[in-house]
């Protein structure tokens, strides 16, 4: 496999030309379903293996799990503001860095997934209360000045899920790992 597809196994996140209530709920439930997901792939790896690159120049599945609570807090705090704010700027944070702190590379992955369990358990009940209106209520990303509806970011998420824990299966199958 190419390095572009050990760095996106499902592929970039393509927005659909239209997003309907359908796509909309299976998004929701790939949200939802995450942490028990992610639980399964993981709850068999050792330290050893925790602490494996997913591809060369990447993160150890250690800091993969960090970056999900670190993003998916950040997410939830955004669909918050989007909300309860009129098209607010959010705030980005560096996403690499955090990875290189201490609690992403080097304690047990129990605190990200008890983190993750509740956010995701919140962000669910959330989502699934969001009427069209507010679907289309957006915020301003800084980095790259665009504006993302709300039920478009729900569509990234979902592929967010699915894209890290298709780094952590890919890794698994590479290399034997039941």
């Amino acid at each position: 496999m190419n390095t572009t597809g050990l760095k996106y196994p499902i592929g970039r996140y393509e927005k659909p030309e239209v997003i309907s209530e359908e796509m909309i709920k299976h998004y929701i439930k790939i949200i939802s379903d995450f942490p028990e997901r992610l639980q399964k792939e993981i709850k068999s790896l050792s330290d050893d293996q925790l602490d494996t690159v997913y591809r060369p120049d990447g993160w150890t599945i250690r800091q993969l799990i960090n970056h999900c609570a670190d993003s998916h807090s950040n997410s939830l705090t955004r669909f918050k503001l989007a909300l309860t704010e009129e098209n607010p700027v959010i705030r980005p944070y560096y996403e690499d860095r955090w990875a290189e702190l201490c609690d992403s590379k080097n304690i047990p992955v129990e605190p990200a997934l008890k983190m993750l369990e509740g956010i995701h358990e919140r962000w669910t009940i959330l989502l699934k209360s969001l009427t069209p209106e507010q679907l289309s209520r957006t915020f301003i990303h800084p980095d790259s000045g665009n504006t993302i509806r709300l039920d478009e970011n729900i569509g990234i998420y979902a592929w967010h899920c699915d894209h890290h824990l298709r780094h952590i299966t890919s890794l698994k199958e590479r290399k034997g790992w039941e």
